[in-house]
């Protein structure tokens, strides 16, 4: 062979010895020898000018961090960049078998060097694998990727935060993290990749706000963040998005309104979504210049009435969904106007007058939802034929012979709900209750027979059963999904149940699900709701299709007995059965269960449009004894002998017993009725529990179940008969907490709701027990994690978060509840931590109400007060910049004057970094016989000061006591320096 061939050979092999290739990539040097010598040349050439040490490394440690192997469609005999590598199809970068997979430009220096520019791992396995899942964090070696424009590593179980590195990797114009784990705030660093067309995080368990610096993404188009957890307000900075297309913000906690900028500055826009959201209305009119709208979805809009009149000239609109947005007036003519249109839900709102004829005869309408509404007058006779599914139920239409023709049952579900008012159907005891198998065939389970429930449903479905007996109405499409199905089966075997096949069939529903019990005998009914997650996979398998929540409201005539109900986290996990009951009062012969999703939990996962409610199966039976048309008339033979045994009893024991019965039916029915008296005072009434329930459930309270005890009394750790955990807090005798107190208790936390406060269950109030039903909270207590001998680890970013989430909740009770609430006892030990050590605050014993008028309210602290060190010397990681805010916001907390404390809407923002941090102009009111130094920010004892003088003599700290007076008596203002603090806290106190 030449003998510049063999040189050229020997180059090649020490190059590959240098770069200690791993994975495949040259393990071995195989040498070919060829014919054409030329072509080796050509062939050595193109290799050795690719192939560079460092990037090869790089790409070597990452697939060794994430146990990967290179896909031999790309990786050539070693060689990275080459196969499939080397193709600029998207298709086969998309391709599902080529995985992992890199992208290789080789067109630098006239074609002689390869750069990586393209990196994918993405699980696209369609069966449930285990272990295809990669898990482990970003590593920093994609930095020696230096030419990388395009990271995609969805549908993997990637953790940690988001590394602050990423803003170095310039290049970068796709940037897709979708459902995986990543948690802690967004790093502000990623405002430099000014490249980055895309940003996907949906799905991830993120916190904090959105950082303005993501406002310099001009060239940003296309944001996912879907269910990562994000909330806050909508950083002003976005305005500066101008080239924004599409944007999906489906259950974030947002907060405030809908900006204007959205409307004046987003021009661009082909698809928005909001749902799931805190915004509050109206709806901004602005939204009228995003004429370039094919799809619009906004849902769950509170607080404020919105108009219709902003879609009159979005003409290009082929989906618009105002969902339960408070819409007000009339449903306008000018919407069939909308030509292109072929989805309109305009349901849950309070829109009135006549439907438009002109709106069923559309061309382009397919899908038509006005349900729960207050339209009126006739519906039209007329429809398209394109108009396949229409919902209208919940209204005032005045319908005729041909509009029931068009819409059979109708009639029943209008909201004056004419069918069987007044009208009970019994005739055996059988008709005085009802059981569904909800999605399946009929079948019996502990001895209570099921009805099936398995006839097809479609996006507006109606069925009532043969025997009159109950009915289910379902409403909604799947978004994004191909194969609308309305039935979950389940061939595994669901835990906690004796009867497992009850779940092999769960109903589904992407937005409304009711059922109806018809011809009922007024009186109070237990409703019992079967419920187990079968769609999900266990967070064991630490896979991607673990990550789905499935979140939605259940609502019992009318009002909300589950709130944001998530059946997994509530059960203790997956494929576990829960079984809740609530006392239902049917005044009107007709019973309402309504399954409800407000936009909350995951949208696409395990699948694309997969969510909303789910249920397995109902069980609905009388608290009394019926009044059964069918049973027969007494025997007139047993009828005279009860007679004559009566007439046997001597008058004076008649007497007797008669006076004693009814002493003591008196004493219990006026105990009862005074606590029943007291409940009704709370609207809506709460779920209630007999002593003997909970009783038997925390095994007699027994000191193995106590959690804990408080200032009240003690509580306990219970399992409820439906399989639920709960945590039950019982009013210690001794306590002087009386009923009313206890009442108030019970009527606050009913009234709020919120993801950073703990759920209350329901009550107890027998005579003088009185027992609360609270969440139970594996975590236990904020104080006992810090403090106390436990496995948790608190790194920075979750105590960060527990911080921020506390002051969110907080703020809720302050400025966003309805009624304003002051908790006066936050302390550690009432702030409680769930599996996921998200915060929940909770004893709400000392809450007092204080009008909206008034911004702060002072009132004696009913806790104890407690001195904490700066940080955590356990600390091994920590961010400055966040350490510094949290400080500079307690600092403003505890001022002494309550007018200079900030409203907790501000500690949010400040907390969060939205705004800066205010100057602190005083010491802490809780500092009586410290003293504050500017200088050095430290605290300092006034005894200590002169004993410890000697020690402090070279130093700048020197004791002061100054004080002044004038005629407002005011006291002095020590301006104070938050950055002084930077000193200490870099050395880890």
């Amino acid at each position: 062979m030449d003998p510049f061939l063999l040189r050229k050979l020997e180059s090649v092999k020490e190059l590959f010895v240098k770069s200690e290739l791993h994975i495949g990539f040259y393990n071995t040097v195989v040498i070919v020898i060829l014919i054409n010598d030329y072509h080796l040349i050509n062939m050595i050439n193109v290799i050795s000018c690719s192939m560079n040490g460092e990037i090869v490394r790089a790409l070597n440690s990452i697939f060794q961090q994430w146990e990967k192997q290179a896909a031999d469609t790309w990786n050539h005999s070693g060689e990275p960049c080459s196969g499939l590598a080397l193709s600029q199809s998207d298709s086969v970068l998309e391709d599902p078998s080529n995985n992992p997979t890199i992208r290789c430009d080789c067109s630098f220096n006239s074609n002689t060097v390869c750069h990586i520019t393209r990196l994918k791992q993405l699980n696209t396995s369609i069966r449930r694998v285990v272990g295809l899942d990669t898990r482990g964090v970003l590593p920093v070696e994609l930095l020696d990727l230096p030419f990388l424009n395009f990271l995609k590593i969805d549908q993997n179980f990637f953790s940690g935060p988001l590394p602050a590195f990423i803003g170095n990797m310039s290049r970068l114009g796709l940037l897709s993290m979708a459902r995986n784990v990543f948690s802690g705030p967004i790093p502000k660093e990623l405002g430099n990749l000014k490249e980055l067309y895309l940003l996907s995080l949906s799905n991830n368990n993120l916190s904090g706000t959105l950082p303005p610096e993501l406002g310099n993404l001009v060239n940003l188009e296309q944001l996912y963040i879907n269910s990562c957890g994000l909330g806050g307000q909508i950083p002003s900075t976005f305005a500066n998005l101008v080239n924004l297309q599409i944007v999906r913000a489906v259950d974030i906690a947002f907060t405030g309104k809908i900006p204007d900028f959205v409307g004046n500055n987003w021009t661009k826009l082909t698809s928005l979504r909001f749902q799931g959201n805190s915004f509050e209305g109206p709806i901004p009119s602005s939204l009228a210049n995003l004429t370039s709208l094919n799809s619009l979805r906004i849902g769950d809009i509170y607080n404020g009435g919105s108009s219709l009149y902003f879609v009159r000239n979005l003409k290009n609109l082929t989906d618009l969904v105002l969902r339960n947005v408070l819409l007000t007036g009339i449903l306008p003519s000018y919407i069939t106007e909308l030509q292109s249109l072929q989805k309109l839900d305009l349901s849950f709102n309070n829109l009135t007058g006549t439907i438009p004829s002109a709106l069923f005869t559309m061309n382009s309408l397919q899908d038509l939802f006005l349900g729960n509404n207050s339209l009126l007058g006739a519906i039209p006779s007329q429809k398209s034929e394109t108009l396949r599914n229409m919902n209208l139920v919940a209204n005032n239409f005045t319908l005729n012979s041909s509009s029931l023709r068009l819409f059979p049952g109708l009639e029943c579900l209008q909201r004056s709900f004419p069918c069987f008012r007044n009208a009970p159907r019994l005739r055996t005891l059988a008709d005085a209750n009802f059981s569904i198998k909800c999605g399946g065939r009929q079948m019996i389970s502990d001895g209570i027979t099921f009805e099936a429930d398995n006839s097809a449903f479609g996006a507006a479905t109606f069925n009532m059963t043969s025997t009159q007996k109950w009915a289910v109405s379902n409403v909604g499409l799947f978004a994004d999904r191909l194969n609308q199905l309305y039935v979950e089966n389940y061939g595994g075997q669901v835990r906690r149940t004796n009867t497992p096949e009850l779940y092999q069939t769960s109903r589904l529903s992407p937005g409304s699900l009711r059922y109806y019990g018809l011809g009922l005998e007024n009186g109070l009914y237990t409703v019992k709701l079967f419920f187990a997650e079968t769609g999900f996979e266990d967070r064991i398998s630490q896979s991607w299709r673990s990550l789905g929540r499935r979140i939605f409201d259940v609502y019992i005539q009318g009002n909300q007995t589950l709130r944001e109900f998530d059946i997994s986290k509530e059960a203790g996990g997956v494929q576990r059965a829960i079984t809740p009951s609530f006392i239902a009062n049917v005044t009107e012969n007709h019973l309402e269960i309504h399954l409800f999703w407000a936009g909350k939990g995951t949208c696409c996962t395990p699948e694309q449009g997969y969510y909303g409610p789910s249920i397995s199966a109902i069980s609905v039976t009388p608290n009394f004894r019926p009044s059964v048309s069918g049973i027969p008339p007494e025997n007139p033979k047993e009828k005279k002998n009860r007679t004559a045994m009566i007439a046997g009893v001597t008058v004076s024991g008649v007497a007797l017993a008669l006076i004693l019965m009814f002493a003591i039916m008196y004493l219990k029915r006026k105990s009862k009725d005074d606590d029943e008296e007291v409940l009704l005072g709370i609207g809506p009434r709460p779920n209630t529990f007999s002593y003997s329930e909970l009783k038997a459930a925390t095994e007699d309270f027994s000191p193995s179940k106590k959690l804990g005890e408080g200032g009240f009394g003690p509580v306990y750790k219970g399992t409820l008969n439906d399989g639920r955990v709960v945590a039950v807090k019982q009013l210690s005798v001794a306590s002087n907490q009386g009923k009313d107190q206890f009442i108030t208790e019970i009527a606050t936390i009913s009234a709020v709701q919120h993801r950073n406060l703990v759920k209350l269950y329901g009550c107890c109030i027998e005579g003088n027990r009185r027992l609360l039903v609270y969440e139970y909270l594996e975590n236990k207590s904020l104080d006992k994690a810090l403090f106390g001998r436990n496995d948790l680890h608190l790194d920075w970013p979750t105590r960060f978060n527990i911080c921020l989430s506390t002051a969110r909740g907080l703020a809720y009770l302050h400025e966003d509840s309805r009624a304003r609430i002051v908790h006066r006892d936050v302390k550690a030990s009432n702030i409680l931590l769930d599996a996921e050590l998200c915060p929940k605050i909770s004893d709400f014993g000392f809450a007092k109400l204080y009008d909206d008028k008034k911004t702060h309210i002072s009132t004696r602290v009913a806790g104890t007060i407690q001195l904490l060190s700066l940080l955590d010397p356990i600390l091994a990681e920590f961010d400055e910049n966040e350490a510094l805010r949290v400080i500079g916001v307690a600092l403003l907390c505890t001022q002494s004057s309550p007018s200079m404390r900030p409203p907790m809407s501000r500690v949010v923002a400040m907390l969060a970094g939205d705004i800066e941090v205010s100057s602190v102009t005083s010491k802490p009111s809780y500092i009586t016989d410290w003293y504050y130094k500017d200088i050095t920010g430290s605290f300092m004892n006034k005894e200590s000061q002169t004993s410890n003088a000697s020690d402090h003599s070279g130093s700048d700290i020197k004791s002061k006591n100054e004080t002044t007076s004038n005629a407002d008596d005011q006291p002095m203002l020590l301006p104070v320096n938050i950055t002084n603090f930077r000193e200490s806290i870099g050395e880890g106190r």
